[in-house]
């Protein structure tokens, strides 16, 4: 089947997916969780091959972290599922309501986008929770994953696939697409595809932007940045600090750049070093950075550069406004942090900065849907269009207007023997 039947097919799906009632798709939920559960030794023997084939090829690619899918991301990912089935049904809310006039009521109702075009990197537990999330918010998902994982990826979309339609949802509504041909097929089919949502790097993104007539909500590099001010709490820091970097380094969300006010660097850099280097990340620095503590010279390219890795670059700041400067010129838009006993200090940090997550005192690690409570993700937007940050099931809704009349006309208004009232109203709609 070619890429422009495999879409058409989701797009029929899609319709039978949006009137599925909650109870249906949250069996399926369970279902799934359920066979992916019974079915874990031939997806850890699918992922070992596709990590055994990259560690021959690059033995020594951060990529493998990402790659791996044993009994810890299986759990992860079933928990994810499950946490998503306790969410409340998302299609069909009543979001606006307005009486026009007596008897011609207006509704905004939440519902599915359609059909959604995901790729995304060499994570096999994305496809899983991207494809979660699309059942949930019913919608279909046409799923590209990195050709690193594709024994992985096969047989997880197998499994979704199945257990999903034997529970009642229509054949279809998930597609796998293998090929980079298909990719650039996919970018023509805006007849059938609704949404891009590219996961990768910010040339990645625009890529895609710029070779397609379909709508794009992106997910571009994640270069995130700390920046420590002269009052921050030294206890809280270097938990923060090492939890923020080396958690799990190959994630979007990893701190890439530590900021240090001038005044405290002197004090306080080679704590970090000692830290970080117990922890095996190598540090690269500004002259000022490098003046204080030995390490290696951080170029104008490190500091646009997601590492993905254990590598830290560090910049001296001479103030608030310059390490917020610093920020929106090399960041990536995706999460940044201040670390601060000064709420006023804080709100000047949240608010100029301009990315989609902004914390006070706590790890970067923290951006994530299922740590926010959306049950997963599809991805974290760096956009700025209908959804930014971690785009759970919100993200993955628009709405529709319905109206419900009794015989009237526009004519009646525009004579003037009717007139609008435009009230709000304190009900749901009945349709």
């Amino acid at each position: 089947m070619s890429i422009q039947e495999r879409a058409h097919a989701s797009k029929k799906a899609s319709i039978r997916l949006a009137a599925l009632d909650a109870e249906t798709k949250n069996n399926a939920l369970e279902a799934i969780a359920i066979k992916l559960e019974a079915r874990k030794t031939e997806i850890i023997a699918a992922n070992r091959e596709d990590c055994a084939r990259v560690a021959a090829e690059s033995p020594d690619t951060p990529l493998l972290k990402r790659l791996r899918f044993e009994d810890e991301k299986l759990a992860e990912v079933t928990e994810g599922i499950r946490s998503l089935m306790k969410l409340p049904e998302p299609v069909g809310q009543t979001k606006l309501a307005t009486q026009l006039d007596n008897g011609l009521d207006l509704y905004r109702i939440s519902c599915p986008i359609g059909v959604i075009g995901v790729i995304f990197e060499s994570r096999p537990d994305a496809l899983v929770q991207i494809s979660s999330l699309c059942l949930k918010s019913g919608n279909a998902v046409l799923l590209k994953g990195g050709s690193e994982a594709a024994n992985t990826n096969r047989i997880l979309a197998q499994i979704i696939s199945e257990a999903s339609v034997d529970a009642g949802l229509p054949e279809g509504w998930i597609q796998l697409i293998e090929t980079r041909a298909d990719v650039n097929e996919m970018l023509k089919l805006s007849d059938d595809i609704d949404l891009l949502i590219p996961r990768g790097s910010n040339d990645f993104v625009k890529y895609i932007m710029d070779n397609s007539s379909i709508p794009v909500l992106g997910h571009a590099d994640g270069v995130c940045h700390i920046y420590l001010h002269p009052d921050a709490d030294e206890a809280k820091m270097l938990p923060i600090l090492v939890d923020a970097k080396t958690q799990y380094v190959a994630a979007c969300n990893t701190m890439e750049t530590l900021l240090v006010h001038e005044s405290v660097a002197e004090r306080l850099l080679p704590k970090i070093q000692a830290a970080m280097e117990a922890k095996n990340v190598e540090l690269v620095g500004c002259d000022q950075t490098r003046k204080i503590i030995s390490i290696g010279e951080a170029t104008e390219k490190d500091w646009r550069t997601e590492y993905v890795d254990y590598k830290l670059s560090i910049k001296v700041v001479s103030s608030l406004e310059d390490a917020i400067e610093h920020i929106n010129t090399y960041g990536s838009g995706h999460t940044d942090a201040i670390l601060t006993e000064d709420e006023a200090v804080a709100k000047t940090f949240m608010t100029l900065v301009d990315s989609a997550n902004v914390f006070w005192n706590c790890s970067t690690r923290f951006s994530d849907g299922f740590r926010y409570g959306f049950g997963a993700e599809v991805g974290i937007s760096t956009s700025k269009i209908h959804a930014r940050g971690p785009v759970g099931l919100d993200g993955l809704m628009i709405y529709k207007y319905k109206l419900i009349g009794h015989g009237q006309t526009v004519g009646e208004f525009a004579s003037g023997k009717l007139t609008y009232k435009h009230e709000a109203l304190n009900k749901n709609c009945p349709l």
